[in-house]
């Protein structure tokens, strides 16, 4: 079965080729080339940030998982009105101000296990690739000069409103926006470059001296890290319009190509039902959480439970029902662990192992059905258990069921939480993985057993892949 996912660009549910050719084997694509919208730093991220976060992670160890490379960016965006705003309020400089709240934000992935991707440019960083794609659009005459500033005129670019399925009727051409963000369905010319105030941040360019616009800021990155045409590009709803139909018109306007091939969005986050906000009093961050006793393995589950295609209700309640689904995980692992038999293998185990990959993979790939993919390990924990309660596993099928978890938990991310004061030898391990690795070669395979019993007590799980032996710590 391939891998489907529904793309906001065609409406449909669409098979993944990366590169845009089809080939035999997913062992012959490229790299997925993916881009995900990340931050502004202008202050904490909220749990609905990260609810898309999340699902950008989730995307990511699936895409690998099923056998696919990955080159995956997500941005910096390090100046903005609201950047420039609290870095003045504060009296400190835009820099000062941004790498606050970035060390901040990438803390914060940490605690939630997302993975780092392979680069996360800076907007401040990109201002040359800003200016060759506003220099494209100036030559192609879809650009025009108010007051110092650049603007790209979308009534002169035939493309405008694919994304969000704006009819042409409703934009109001030679209306101007110099804000980064406005109102959903006010289609009006955006801002490239904006002219430097008095006493803000600016930067020397053919077009004066100034600041980039917000949408020309991630279409720069992209053409600066990938060069041409992308997979992938993901993002909350929240960003299809203006942002990401902008990204798409000057991108496609100035390079003649077609920017993103799939366009993936994740839905709003509700909290108690609402949607979120400072004045209802239900607007938290992480820090909020973690400082309210809750875990963020118990948030991570929560935020990754529901399809990313429908609104996740945030409630205290159901992280304690996230808290009721892990405590299954680790009561069945507590049981594994316990399995002290030397018998013979269960004869049936592989193929039960077998079939409970296909079928998580035949629901994951099913438009990256989370759900679909619990449900599957919910059932195959119920009938291991069974087999555990008849006595019929043996010492090493734990080991093999352990694994097999290991495998799973490559995409969930939850079942093998890293502990906050993990403090293991990672070196010792390594020495460890690397002594079993020359005892497998020597066909010595009881040292190797010995090895892998060894840390798996110390609660040490060993993955052996393609790419060498991996190994991770249960929280």
């Amino acid at each position: 079965m391939a891998l489907r996912i529904h793309n906001t660009l065609t409406g449909m549910t669409d098979e993944l080729v990366p590169g845009g050719v089809k080939k035999e084997s997913i062992d012959d694509y490229p790299p997925v080339t993916m881009y995900s919208c990340g931050p502004t730093v202008y202050s904490y991220a909220h749990i609905g940030n990260f609810r898309t976060f999340l699902f950008n992670d989730f995307l990511r160890r699936y895409l690998r998982f099923r056998g696919f490379k990955i080159d995956h960016a997500m941005n910096i965006t390090d100046v903005d009105d609201k950047t420039i705003a609290g870095a003045g309020n504060e009296g400190i400089t835009l820099k000062e101000y941004t790498e606050r709240y970035t060390n901040i934000f990438f803390e914060d992935l940490k605690t939630l296990n997302i993975e780092p991707v392979e680069h996360n440019p800076r907007a401040t960083e990109s201002i040359d690739a800003m200016v060759d794609i506003i220099e494209k659009l100036d030559r192609k005459g879809l650009t025009y000069d108010k007051d110092g500033s650049i603007y790209f005129s979308i009534s002169r670019w035939d493309g405008y409103g694919r994304l969000s399925r704006l009819d042409s009727r409703e934009i109001k051409s030679g209306l101007r926006y110099d804000t980064d963000e406005y109102e959903k369905d006010d289609v009006r010319d955006f801002a490239l470059w904006k002219s430097a105030k008095e006493g803000e941040v600016c930067w020397d360019t053919p077009y004066g001296k100034g600041r980039p616009g917000w949408h020309i800021e991630c279409s720069a990155m992209i053409r600066n890290i990938f060069g041409t045409t992308i997979d992938i590009h993901t993002g909350g709803v929240d960003l299809i319009f203006p942002h990401h139909e902008n990204e798409i018109a000057q991108s496609e306007a100035a390079y003649g190509e077609p920017f993103v091939r799939h366009w993936i969005h994740a839905e709003h986050l509700l909290v108690d039902g609402t949607k979120m906000s400072k004045s209802k009093g239900n607007f938290y961050t992480l820090r909020d959480l973690l400082a309210k006793g809750f875990s963020p393995r118990s948030i991570r589950y929560l935020l990754l439970s529901a399809h990313y295609r429908k609104q996740l209700n945030f409630t205290f309640e159901g992280i304690g029902q996230a808290d009721q689904a892990l405590a299954r995980i680790d009561n069945f692992i507590v049981r594994l662990k316990d399995v002290k038999g030397d018998g013979p293998r269960c004869a049936e185990l592989p193929g039960l192992m077998e079939k409970f990959i296909a079928d998580f993979i035949e629901g994951v790939d099913d438009d990256l059905n989370i759900s679909r993919g619990l449900g599957v390990l919910f059932e195959f924990l119920h009938e291991m258990n069974s087999l555990i309660n008849e006595d019929r596993l043996s010492r090493d099928d734990a080991g093999a069921l352990l694994e097999t978890l290991a495998k799973i938990d490559s995409v969930l991310g939850v079942i093998f939480f890293p502990a906050a004061d993990d403090a293991v030898d990672a070196e010792r391990i390594e020495s460890l993985i690397a002594e079993r690795i020359a005892a497998k070669k020597a066909k010595n395979f009881q040292r190797a057993d010995e090895i892998r019993t060894l840390l798996l007590e110390e609660d040490i799980i060993l993955e052996d892949t393609k790419d060498g032996t991996r190994w991770k710590r249960k929280s």
